[in-house]
């Protein structure tokens, strides 16, 4: 027996479903939907967090109406929330040193590793709102964002039923985990709302007792302050001392909570998003590389990635912090390069405290040491190169620093 046509404009369930199928052939591995309404009990737990101060300098999160999608869209009736997924392998990017054959390793975030996930996502929510005025057989107000726009994401994909927000702070897809990368079109289409998933953390606690820097305040509470991604990226200036050999050979984000939660834990092939694969090219840079980077090689590394959010002074510092957590020989002359000739006060300041850490091993640092302690300009150097001398000949601070 045959179906019977379906007459006059589609209802808001079977439109749904229709924009749910336009979402995954795009290659969205996770699509939902939740009401254009306000999250007020999201907006105040964001206030509190605020006034906390666990923000750090992240100021642009107090701007904008974020538990409104409605104050970036007033015709809104809709969130579509989507998840790409970003997985890819097991291990970190290893950035090769390429003199004998051994690697001095650096850490680059999982997510970074491929194309930019801003210009990914909004490329494929710019289709998907071509789609729905298609299905809708109408021009569409809407407007797509990724996590750059004033709004609660997370608490979007919570109630769009894409997951369920973890001790972590990250949103845990059943079935994905929390490599995803979440993306929103609000539109003034009406479809129907997804349920919630019914899923949580229960009595795990390994995100937050894996934390190297013990980021977590609480379940659900972090002091960005403190955690790796935070200070190897919104950072633009000093990492505090205590935290520094904390961060590993970490240059650019963090990946810990991720790795230990047992929702990441399943070998199950995953729907991932092509742009974001690795790129072999990341597999030929070295630490050292990275803290000599020049102009031109930094515009080729960021181009197109998520690497382009610091600086080359930025990625230069975290080189040194890295280089120096290595317990590696060779870390020694490009750090004394680093420390005697790097234009920026701030590199030659982390690349001091790195020899420091190498002890022994920086021994034939002392006169650079000793020379940027008495004559650089800045006295941040200064007070670093001191401080690394004294402990390398274990010693005292007063005795060793110039008066």
């Amino acid at each position: 027996m045959l179906e019977p046509e379906e007459s006059g404009p589609p209802t808001h369930e079977t439109l749904a479903a229709r924009v749910a199928a336009a979402a995954r052939e795009l290659g969205f591995a996770r699509v939902g939907f939740a009401p254009a309404a306000p999250f007020g009990d999201a907006a105040l737990r964001l206030r509190g967090w605020l006034a906390s101060g666990y923000h750090g300098n992240l100021s642009y999160l107090a701007e904008g109406e974020r538990g409104d999608p409605r104050a970036l869209l007033p015709e809104a009736r809709t969130v579509i929330a989507v998840a790409l997924f970003y997985g890819g392998p097991a291990g970190p990017v290893a950035l090769r040193d390429g003199r004998d054959g051994r690697d001095l390793t650096a850490i680059v975030a999982r997510y970074a590793r491929g194309d930019d996930y801003h210009l990914v996502m909004k490329q494929k929510l710019a289709l998907l709102a071509e789609r729905c005025e298609a299905l809708a057989g109408r021009r569409l107000a809407s407007r797509a964002c990724v996590d750059t726009a004033p709004l609660l994401e997370h608490e979007l994909a919570r109630a769009a039923g894409l997951g369920f927000s973890g001790k972590s702070t990250l949103t845990i897809v059943p079935g994905l985990g929390s490599y995803v990368l979440l993306g929103e079109l609000i539109t003034e289409l009406e479809l129907t709302p997804s349920e919630p998933v019914r899923a949580g953390c229960g009595g795990c606690r390994a995100c937050l007792d894996a934390c190297p820097t013990g980021a977590f305040v609480d379940a659900h509470v972090l002091d960005a302050r403190r955690c790796i991604s935070y200070l190897t990226i919104e950072n633009q200036g000093t990492i505090p001392r205590e935290l520094r050999s904390r961060l590993g050979t970490r240059v650019f984000g963090c990946d810990v909570c991720q790795e230990v939660c047992p929702f990441n834990a399943s070998s199950t092939p995953k729907p991932g998003a092509p742009e974001l694969a690795p790129r072999p090219a990341l597999a030929t840079l070295d630490l050292v590389g990275l803290l000599e980077l020049g102009a031109a090689g930094y515009r080729k590394l960021v181009r197109r990635t998520a690497l382009r959010r610091v600086t080359r002074d930025t990625l230069a510092r975290n080189a040194a912090v890295a280089l120096g957590n290595t317990r590696d020989a060779r870390a020694v002359p490009p750090l004394e390069r680093a420390l005697g000739s790097h234009p920026s006060p701030l590199v030659r300041a982390h690349a001091a405290w790195a020899l420091g850490e190498l002890g022994e091993l920086a021994a034939d640092a002392r006169t650079a040491l000793a020379e940027a302690g008495a004559s650089d300009p800045d006295a941040d150097v200064r007070e670093e190169a001191c401080s690394a001398l004294a402990r390398l000949n274990n010693a005292s601070l007063a005795v060793r620093c110039p008066a």
